[in-house]
C-alpha cells in the first residue's frame, strides 16, 4: 500500500520494470563511506546511482550552505541523463530511512515535476522482503531536458528565518531535523559552530521512523508528533538541518499529513553557523 509520495516494497517489486518508473539510488554518507562504492557492491535491479553532492546540490562555493539547491538547468540535465520524462515516476531510495531520498522527492516537487516518490524503508526493506540486489549498471536512454521552473515548494533564507525568531508559535514554528546531540551543541562534526537557531524546536528526522533506517511511522503517530511541536497549527512552518538535505525528510512527513506548505531553509545550519553576527543556542527551549 502506498501513502502519497511513499511507495511500498511490494508496489515497487511489481512495477520496477514499468517503462515510466525510474529507480534511483541516492545513498550518501557524511564520513566513512562512499555512496558510489555502496552502489557498486549491490543495488536494486534497474537502479541508477545519483550523487547527492553532484546531482542534487549546486556549487557549495556559491552557497548558501554546504548543499545549495541546483539551478533548473543543472537539475534538468541530471533528469535527462536519468531518462526522466514528464510522466516518469522517480522512485528514490537510500539505506537511512529516506533521509537522502527525500531530497530527490523534494527537488522534483520544487522544480514542478509531480513524479517524485520515496521507497518506504529503502534498501533494507527491499532485502528484508527477500528481493535481490544486483551489481550490473543499467543502460538508460537519455530523455530530452525538461523545462523546469523553481517554485513548486517553498524556500527561505537566513534573513527570513531570523525574522521568525521569537514569533508566536501560532504564527511560526522552526524545526531542526538534525540529531539531538547536534541540536543541543554536544556534537558538531562539520559545521562552523555547535548549537541551533534560537527558538527552533528539535525534530530529528529519525523520529519519523518506526526504527533506525526503517519505514515511516503511521499517519496517526506522525500527526501526534508534529501536533506536539505545533507544526500542524502554525501559520508558517520552516524546516532545516545541517545543509538542507535531511530537512526534506521532515518536509515529507509533513506532506503526508497535508502540510505541503512547509518551507525549507535552504542553507540550514551550515549557512547560519558560519555567520558570526547570528546567535546560536546550545540548550533546549
Amino acid at each position: 500500500m502506498n501513502r502519497g509520495p511513499l511507495v511500498s516494497v511490494e508496489w515497487l517489486a511489481e512495477h520496477a520494470k514499468d517503462p515510466n518508473v525510474q529507480i534511483v539510488d541516492v545513498r550518501w554518507y557524511l564520513v566513512g563511506k562512499s555512496g558510489a562504492d555502496e552502489y557498486a557492491k549491490g543495488h536494486l535491479p534497474g537502479a541508477v546511482f545519483v550523487d547527492l553532492g553532484r546531482d542534487l546540490a549546486g556549487d557549495p562555493a556559491r552557497g548558501p550552505g554546504r548543499h545549495p539547491l541546483p539551478d533548473a538547468a543543472a537539475f534538468a540535465a541530471t533528469l535527462a541523463r536519468l531518462g526522466v520524462r514528464e510522466d516518469t515516476l522517480v522512485v528514490a531510495y537510500d539505506d537511512s530511512g529516506g533521509s537522502q531520498a527525500a531530497r530527490m522527492w523534494w527537488l522534483l516537487r520544487y522544480f514542478g515535476h509531480p513524479g517524485g516518490r520515496v521507497l518506504d524503508g529503502g534498501i533494507g526493506a527491499w532485502v528484508a522482503a527477500g528481493h535481490p540486489l544486483v551489481q550490473d549498471v543499467p543502460t538508460v536512454e537519455p530523455a530530452p531536458p525538461l523545462g523546469l521552473r523553481p517554485g513548486g515548494a517553498g524556500v527561505v533564507d537566513k534573513a527570513a528565518v531570523a525574522r521568525l525568531r521569537g514569533a508566536d508559535p501560532r504564527d511560526a514554528v522552526v524545526l531542526d531535523a538534525r540529531a539531538r546531540e547536534r541540536y543541543e551543541g554536544r556534537s558538531e562534526p562539520v559545521d562552523a559552530r555547535p548549537g541551533h537557531v534560537p527558538g527552533a524546536l528539535s525534530a530529528p528526522f529519525a523520529e519519523n521512523l518506526t526504527a533506525p533506517g526503517g519505514t515511516f511511522l503511521p499517519d496517526e503517530a506522525l500527526a501526534a508528533r508534529y501536533r506536539a511541536l505545533g507544526a500542524l497549527d502554525a501559520k508558517t512552518v520552516v524546516c532545516y538541518c545541517g545543509s538542507g538535505v535531511t530537512a526534506c525528510h521532515d518536509l515529507l512527513a509533513l506532506a503526508l499529513l497535508g502540510r505541503e506548505d512547509a518551507l525549507l531553509y535552504e542553507g540550514s545550519w551550515s549557512d547560519w553557523s558560519r555567520d558570526a553576527s547570528l546567535p546560536a543556542e546550545t540548550h533546549s527551549p
